[in-house]
């Protein structure tokens, strides 16, 4: 009961605005490739726009790391919120590819600030032993708004079109404002006792290459994966003749597998070690995208979408963990900045490789090859995952003789 009362006692303060945030998240991914098939892209298209909400995050990883330094977290989130709220609004109106592909970058840009500064605050604000369970809380927390959105955006959507899932993203967008200025600024104390690190990024991230080309490349094959499930189930769904509301409602029943499997997931990481989460999640994930070319109805395509739910769902908050077990206490945030650029290289590689596949071959092909990687990240992460775990090291540490 501690790590609960624990948890609950910065509830509302850490994990609210993300709460806020996933809910029009989950209104609007569903929906982004048949907003652009609506404004006459093709599938290869459509797909690639997809994929520059991750390229803009890419590109916003190291300024928000720099910026969420300099002006806090709350001031952070504040700002992202903004951003995303301008960009949500554009995507419900956007008369061309090109307003629409705008708007979608700063989906993106909003992403990396708020998702750095979340990382950050929680990974010095609680103890080792309960890092895994609290951002894998905050992965689920995350996965709990993704699972409500595409409801409410497949309720708004019946009614009144696509571009009103968008506007459940506006609306809650200002809401996290709202809350954002409302609760306790909860990293205020600790950002004074820690103080802000004054080394130069250029130097943190040359120090830790090792560390982001080694155990990165493993989050970089995990963002991956994941970036390829939410690709690549609207394209099926379209495929087999799936409208709107009916596409968000596969992606809801997923999201509903899904957000059930966070805190037991952060419980087994603390307890046994990170590996024991990492190698599983990445093996149903590659399961999963192998058995899509056999759906051929809502039904089967459910079932599917659920596997990779549960794939998706067991390794909740596991690129936050890995992240925050390999960054220094001295330069967290400039590392964590490094660190998010090689996930969100694999969250943009992911429809983009599906994009540059489906020029040359059918959409299952694209499907089982993507399976293909995602058993190779499962092999990847199972050599480095355990030379940075703590609680691996700990546990070799008791199993050595004493001299």
């Amino acid at each position: 009961m501690e790590p609960v009362r624990q948890l609950r006692s910065i509830a509302l303060s850490a994990y609210g605005p993300t709460a806020l945030g996933a809910v029009g998240t989950g209104a609007v991914l569903p929906v982004v490739i048949l907003s652009a098939r609506a404004l006459g892209a093709g599938v290869s298209t459509a797909a690639f726009l997809l994929s520059l909400i991750w390229v803009a995050q890419l590109v916003g990883d190291l300024p928000a790391g720099a910026l969420a330094a300099r002006i806090g977290e709350r001031s952070g989130l504040t700002v992202a919120c903004a951003i995303e709220a301008v960009g949500m609004v554009g995507c419900a109106f956007a008369p061309s590819l090109w307003v629409l592909a705008g708007s979608l970058a700063l989906l993106g840009l909003a992403s990396s600030l708020f998702g750095l500064a979340r990382q950050a605050y929680l990974t010095d604000a609680v103890p080792i032993a309960l890092r895994a369970r609290a951002l894998s809380t905050l992965g689920g927390v995350n996965r709990i708004g993704v699972f409500v959105g595409p409801f409410i955006g497949a309720l708004v959507v019946s009614r009144w079109g696509i571009g009103a899932a968008y506007l459940v993203g506006f609306v809650s967008s200002l809401s996290a404002i709202v809350l954002v200025l409302l609760v306790p600024d909860i990293t205020a104390a600790h950002r004074r006792e820690r103080g802000v690190a004054r080394r130069s990024l250029v130097s943190v991230l040359s120090e830790h290459r090792r560390t982001l080309l080694t155990l990165g490349v493993g989050a970089l094959f995990i963002a991956s994966a994941r970036s390829c499930r939410i690709a690549l189930i609207p394209l099926f769904a379209e495929s087999i003749g799936l409208d709107a509301a009916r596409t968000s409602l596969v992606v809801g029943i997923a999201g509903g597998v899904d957000m059930l499997l966070f805190y037991p997931a952060g419980g087994v990481m603390d307890r046994y070690g990170r590996m024991w989460v990492a190698v599983p999640s990445m093996v149903v994930l590659a399961v999963g995208m192998a058995l899509l070319p056999l759906a051929h109805d809502f039904g089967t395509l459910t079932a599917v979408a659920v596997v990779l739910g549960v794939g998706n769902g067991i390794g909740a908050g596991l690129v936050m963990t890995l992240g925050a077990d390999a960054s220094p206490v001295d330069a967290r945030v400039q590392f964590l900045g490094g660190w998010r650029v090689m996930a969100d290289l694999g969250n943009a590689s992911g429809p983009a490789l599906i994009s540059a596949l489906t020029l040359v071959a059918p959409l299952a092909v694209a499907a089982v090859g993507m399976g293909g990687a995602a058993l190779v990240g499962a092999g990847w992460l199972r050599l480095w995952v355990p030379r940075f775990d703590p609680v691996s090291r700990a546990t070799l540490d008791r199993a050595r003789p004493r001299s």
